[in-house]
C-alpha cells in the first residue's frame, strides 16, 4: 500500500499554489527541499557488497527541519546528547499559550514575537521560582516552540520541561516535591503581563486583514481586551521516570506540523488526514480539506531561517552548563555514567533495528560510495 506524504501534496499541487500565492523565501525553500528529499536531485550513496555483489542505491535527505522524513535521525542525535543532562529528580511539563486574538499579530511578526514568547516564559518561570514564597532557587529548563494544533491551525505555544527543583544561592539543591511548585493563576498572570509589556515595545508590521492594527489605538484596544482575559498555562502530569523525559523530548523537540503517517489520502484536489480532537476526549477523527488549504496550513508553521525553536535556561543554559550540571548531579545523587556518543551507524541501527554496515542480502560487511 502506497504511503501518502507531504511531498506528494507538494509535487501534485505545489507549482500551481506558488503561482497563485506569494510565499516567503523560507516557505519556498521548505517546499523545494521537501519536494527534492530522497530523490536523485540531491544525489545518492551506493552500498556495495564485496561478497555477493549486491548494490543498493539510497538517495540523500534534504535535512530541512520542516521535512517529515528528515527529523527522525536529527531527533535521535539530539536525544543522545540530552541523556547527559538528566537528573535523579522528577520532571514537569508546563505549557504556555496565548489568546486566540493575538495569533494573527504573532503570525505577521513571527521572528520578533516568537522571541518575545520565549523571553516572557523564561522570565516568568525564573522570577517566580527565585521567590522564597515558592522555591527560592534557580531553575534549569528546556523550552520548545510549537506553532500548530492537531488540525494544522495556527496555535503558537511554548512547552517547558522542568526538573522538580533548583539551585539555591548557597549552592544547595532545593527540591520542589511531587506537585508543581508555582500556582498556575500566578504563572498565567505574570506571563500575560510580561508578554504584553514586551509586545508593546516591538515595532510591529501589519498587512491584509490585520492592516487596521497599524493604527496605535486599534492595537491598544486589542491588547486591552487580551489583558482582561485569563491566559492558559497548564501542567501536564509529571513524568514517571527519566526515560519518560527522554521519550517526551524526542517526540516534541523535532516534531513537524504533521507527520506523513497521519495523511490518509491525496487525490482529487483534496488531502485527508487524521487528527486528535482534544475537546472530544482526545478522539481520533478524519478531516478532508482542499490541497491548497493543506499547503497553506502547512506553510504557516515554517519558521524564520536560523530561528532557534529549542532553548535552554538557568543551570541548563550553555553558559557554565558543564559546571552547573556537575554540581546538580552531585546534589541530587545522580549517577555519573560515561555515555559514549553513538556513531551514525549506531543511531541508524537503533532506529531501524538492523546493522547498516552489513549487506541485507548476505549479511557480510559492505562499503559505501558517494555519487
Amino acid at each position: 500500500m502506497a504511503v501518502n506524504e507531504v511531498q506528494d501534496v507538494f509535487n501534485l499541487y505545489g507549482e500551481a499554489y506558488r503561482k497563485m500565492h506569494g510565499l516567503s523565501r523560507d516557505q519556498l525553500k521548505a517546499m523545494s527541499d521537501i519536494q527534492k528529499c530522497r530523490t536523485d536531485e540531491l544525489g545518492a550513496h551506493v552500498d556495495a557488497c564485496d561478497s555477493c555483489g549486491c548494490v543498493d542505491i539510497s538517495y540523500n535527505s534534504c535535512r530541512n527541519r520542516h521535512c517529515p522524513k528528515c527529523q527522525t535521525f536529527a531527533k535521535e542525535r539530539w536525544i543522545d546528547n540530552r541523556k547527559l543532562e538528566l537528573l535523579n529528580v522528577g520532571y514537569f511539563h508546563v505549557v504556555f499559550t496565548v489568546p486566540d486574538d493575538l495569533r494573527p499579530v504573532i503570525y505577521q511578526n513571527q521572528k520578533a514575537l516568537y522571541s518575545t514568547l520565549f523571553k516572557a516564559v523564561a522570565e516568568t518561570l525564573q522570577e517566580l521560582a527565585a521567590d522564597k514564597k515558592f522555591l527560592g532557587a534557580t531553575l534549569g529548563f528546556t523550552s520548545i516552540l510549537h506553532t500548530w494544533g492537531q488540525n494544522l491551525s495556527y496555535h503558537p505555544h511554548i512547552h517547558c520541561v522542568i526538573p522538580a527543583g533548583g539551585l539555591s544561592k548557597m549552592g544547595a539543591w532545593v527540591n520542589s516535591g511531587n506537585d508543581f511548585f508555582l500556582p498556575f493563576r500566578v504563572l498565567s498572570r505574570k506571563f500575560r503581563g510580561k508578554f504584553l509589556h514586551y509586545l508593546k515595545k516591538e515595532k510591529l508590521k501589519f498587512f491584509g486583514e490585520q492592516g487596521y492594527l497599524s493604527d496605535p489605538m486599534h492595537l491598544l484596544n486589542l491588547l486591552t481586551v487580551c489583558h482582561q482575559k485569563e491566559w492558559v498555562v497548564y501542567c501536564k502530569p509529571p513524568f514517571k521516570s527519566a526515560n519518560c523525559v527522554v521519550d517526551y523530548l524526542g517526540r516534541y523537540t523535532h516534531r513537524v506540523a504533521i507527520s506523513n503517517n497521519r495523511i490518509i489520502d491525496v487525490s482529487g484536489g483534496n488531502v485527508s488526514f487524521r487528527w486528535r480532537d482534544y475537546r472530544d476526549g482526545n478522539a481520533w477523527k478524519d478531516m478532508a480539506i482542499s490541497a491548497f488549504e493543506f499547503i497553506r496550513r502547512f506553510l504557516m508553521h515554517v519558521l524564520p531561517c536560523g530561528f532557534m525553536k529549542i532553548r535552554h535556561y538557568g543551570f541548563l543554559a550553555n553558559r557554565n552548563k558543564t559546571k552547573n550540571l556537575a554540581l546538580c548531579k552531585r546534589l541530587t545523587d545522580t549517577p555519573i555514567v560515561e555515555i559514549i556518543k553513538a556513531s551514525t551507524l549506531d543511531l541508524l541501527s537503533r532506529m531501524f533495528g538492523r546493522d547498516f554496515s552489513l549487506c541485507v542480502h548476505c549479511g557480510q560487511p559492505r562499503h559505501t560510495l558517494l555519487l
